[in-house]
């Protein structure tokens, strides 16, 4: 088979194509021969050496694939050679083909593509777990989603809609307004030209939202917190803003450890406001 190897931290022309036997399913496991693979940020991020859950370099990444059945372990039941399956993959994904144990694979509905198979996994299990288990969204809700044009903000903005009366707000430049807007965003922000803190405040006439979902980090966590209304909940999923382009830069990351804010449960109870956090990765 064929995989991409991160060998080392870099650009993207650090990745190489490699090839070794295929894995064997051994018992309990199922081999997927790969037809679409997910790509996330995680991903990006790891190949510039930026994301600590990244095994140990070299590796193969990617979280999640789709394909087909082709081989299974003894005492696997509940899939045969042949079926369509979209599979968890935790690194490794990025190849022709995948071992994985039965229970991180997930059968198909027949319209569904393997392209739109392998990316839901990571977007909308992080989407749906913060929105439904962490949060828990009620009619009324007034939702900001940064980087909303991107995978979980995507995820977000389509499942805010299964709930009535959601107010979303998404942060993307200004050429992928149309596309938040396609998929539910009532309020495109531009983050470039505009700061989202006093738009947000303007829109709500100075009330601010229930809920901030924040992959930015850094001091966009301070910024979020300060306009949460009463009750108001921020969920950190990720820290973009160590990310400066193509490679690592030391300085943006001191920068970013330094600009953390500081808080404490006192700031919680006092502000009758709070923070949680998510990855997806540790609840494996």
């Amino acid at each position: 088979m064929r995989a991409i190897w991160i060998p080392k931290a870099g650009k993207a022309n650090v990745l190489e194509l490699r090839e070794s036997p295929d894995p064997e399913p051994k018992a309990g496991e199922v081999r997927v021969r790969v037809h679409a693979a997910g790509l996330n940020f995680a991903e990006v991020m790891a190949r510039q050496g930026l994301y600590p859950d990244a095994p140990k370099m070299p590796f193969v990444p990617g979280y999640e694939a789709a394909g087909l059945v082709d081989a299974v372990g003894e005492g696997v039941t509940s899939v045969k050679v042949g079926d369509r399956v979209a599979a968890l993959t935790r690194f490794g994904g990025h190849a022709d083909c995948v071992v994985v144990p039965e229970n991180q694979i997930f059968g198909m509905p027949a319209s569904m593509t393997f392209e739109q198979a392998a990316a839901l996994p990571v977007n909308y299990l992080t989407a749906y777990h913060m929105l439904f288990q962490v949060a828990r969204i009620k009619p009324g809700d007034h939702v900001l989603i940064h980087m909303a044009a991107g995978g979980v903000g995507t995820a977000v903005l389509q499942l805010c809609k299964t709930v009535p009366d959601i107010t979303t707000y998404g942060t993307a430049s200004a050429g992928k307004h149309d596309y938040v807007r396609s998929h539910g965003c009532d309020h495109a922000i531009d983050y470039r030209t505009n700061d989202y803190v006093e738009e947000i405040k303007k829109l709500t006439d100075g009330r601010g939202v229930n809920l901030i979902m924040d992959a930015l980090g850094g001091r966009d966590w301070k910024k979020g917190y300060s306009i949460l209304r009463s009750s108001g909940q921020l969920i950190a999923f990720g820290w973009a803003n160590m990310n400066s382009g193509e490679k690592r830069n030391l300085g943006r990351i001191l920068k970013e450890l330094t600009g953390l804010p500081l808080f404490s449960p006192r700031n919680f109870m006092d502000d009758n406001r709070g923070m949680s956090g998510v990855n997806l990765g540790h609840l494996w």
